[in-house]
């Protein structure tokens, strides 16, 4: 059995764990919205049409915070369609997706569905079609007080208390080509810096994130994200990354894709940090990695002009899952600079939350790793020194079998390690305690299986699922710990004071 060791020091911080980490993502898409979250005719639907089962698992997940509306659909969205009386709003053709909108949800509804989830609101303005004065418009809409023709109209559509909506998206992957309106880097930073200008005019409270490169694979990037920051840098809050990853045939490069995630996250930190020495500025910019899951776009397949039609819903396997589970680890490594993290998407489009139309809903296989990152990653992100075997990629040349986070919460003594082991053999661990004193296992959770192509369906729903396994009594600053072959662990301990 190959060996590795782990020394945890409780001193070795990265970053306190930003909960907006485990945040997610709604767009008008396919039917993430409609018979996604809202389907009035539904069994479980309360009295406004928002499906309470799928609520139930989103407040399972813990996630923190949506982005709404888009995505590429924000691109082309007049926010003021879905306003009002749901029966006079119009019927738009939604040019992203090749769809029809209805516009039964608007960012008022939206709000009331984060309310009932636990969820906060992080919304994307429309820089594609839409003017720095409409973005204007709507942060008045949702954030201001009353008095005004905008925070009225707001009471008078029946939310007298103010959204407060404090997360502010200056667009979306407006470095595409494939983007409604798209502006070369120049162009989006003028845009952006001035629509910048007057979102916070209206409300000096909120945070804006910028968009950067769409995706490390852009023959743009890393100079849009440069060019973006020095007309920006002094304006916004965050600047954006997108990344999406699939199996192209190669699985062990696939479970290797954290390598890629983190070449990504460090580079757009020195972009960042170059400009803030061009600029001479004390600010460190943070990001935000506002979509990110593995998407097979290979398989996506457009519809003319339905509503709500069936699109990128793929179904994700056990392998998935693992490739998904080296991500989020990732992410807290990174969480020094990165405070927001976006799966997207959230509800049946590459999705967590699987529904049938008029039926039930499910967990699909990425559920679980999400899941278990958004429950028990609290305080304090530690950096582990881990002395790891290797294995040999394709793609990335030796890679570490293990891929791990580890976070430590004072407070009440809890560590949390989190662990894929990409490893086509087990792996005998030896954690290395010390610093923290006595300390007592609480559980072992793995997610691993014989056949990685394995998926949950609505007659299945828990073919992949964790199991917990045993692990050593008693207490003790040493221990030693088994890492099954191809699998996703959580080992959960707690410090004696």
């Amino acid at each position: 059995m190959k060996k590795a060791t782990y020394h945890i020091e409780k001193d070795f911080k990265i970053s306190e764990v930003d909960k907006r980490l485990f945040s997610s993502f709604i767009e008008h898409l396919g039917r993430a919205v409609y018979t996604g979250i809202y389907e009035k005719d539904h069994e479980t639907a309360d009295e406004q049409g928002f499906r309470q089962d799928v609520i139930e698992l989103v407040k399972e997940l813990k996630v923190s915070l949506v982005r709404y509306p888009g995505g590429n659909f924000v691109s082309g969205y007049n926010w003021t369609d879905g306003i009002g009386p749901v029966e006079k709003r119009p019927r738009r053709l939604d040019l992203a997706w090749r769809s029809i909108e209805t516009n039964e949800i608007g960012i008022d509804e939206f709000i009331d569905w984060t309310r009932k989830t636990g969820t906060q609101a992080m919304v994307a303005v429309n820089l594609g079609t839409g003017t720095p004065q409409e973005a204007g418009y709507l942060v008045e809409y949702c954030n201001h007080p009353s008095g005004t023709y905008w925070s009225d109209l707001r009471i008078k559509n029946g939310h007298r208390e103010p959204h407060n909506i404090k997360v502010w998206c200056l667009g979306n992957e407006m470095d595409g080509p494939w983007q409604i309106c798209h502006l070369e880097a120049h162009e989006y930073g003028r845009k952006a810096l001035e629509t910048a200008k007057i979102m916070k005019w209206v409300d000096p409270s909120i945070e804006l994130v910028a968009c950067g490169s769409s995706s490390s694979s852009m023959p743009t990037y890393p100079e849009w994200d440069r060019i973006v920051l020095e007309h920006l840098y002094n304006h916004v809050d965050y600047i954006s990354l997108h990344r999406y990853y699939e199996n192209n045939g190669n699985d062990l490069d696939f479970l290797a894709s954290f390598v890629d995630m983190d070449m990504f996250i460090k580079s757009v930190c020195a972009t960042a940090d170059y400009v803030k020495a061009l600029k001479r500025s004390k600010k460190k910019m943070m990001l935000s990695f506002d979509e990110w899951n593995i998407w097979y776009q290979k398989n996506l397949v457009l519809k003319d002009w339905e509503i709500a039609p069936e699109l990128i819903e793929d179904r994700y396997s056990l392998l998935d899952a693992l490739a998904f589970s080296g991500l989020a680890c990732t992410l807290l490594n990174n969480a020094d600079r990165v405070k927001i993290a976006c799966l997207a998407q959230l509800v049946n489009v590459i999705a967590p939350i699987l529904t049938q139309k008029g039926g039930k809903v499910i967990r699909q296989t990425t559920f679980y790793p999400f899941k278990h990152v958004s429950n028990f990653a609290c305080g304090t992100v530690l950096k582990p020194v881990i002395n790891s075997p290797v294995v040999k990629t394709k793609a990335y040349d030796e890679v570490p079998s293990i891929c791990s986070a580890v976070t430590y919460n004072e407070e009440n003594g809890a560590i949390t390690v989190f662990a894929l082991n990409i490893d086509g053999e087990a792996i005998n661990v030896d954690f290395d305690l010390r610093s923290f004193g006595k300390v007592e296992i609480l559980g072992h959770i793995v997610m691993d299986g014989d056949d990685l192509n394995a998926i949950n369906t609505f007659e299945e729903p828990y073919k992949v699922c964790p199991r917990n396994v045993k692990t050593p009594e008693g207490l003790s600053d040493r221990f030693e710990i088994v890492i099954p072959p191809l699998s996703w662990n959580v080992l959960r301990m707690k410090a004696l004071k």
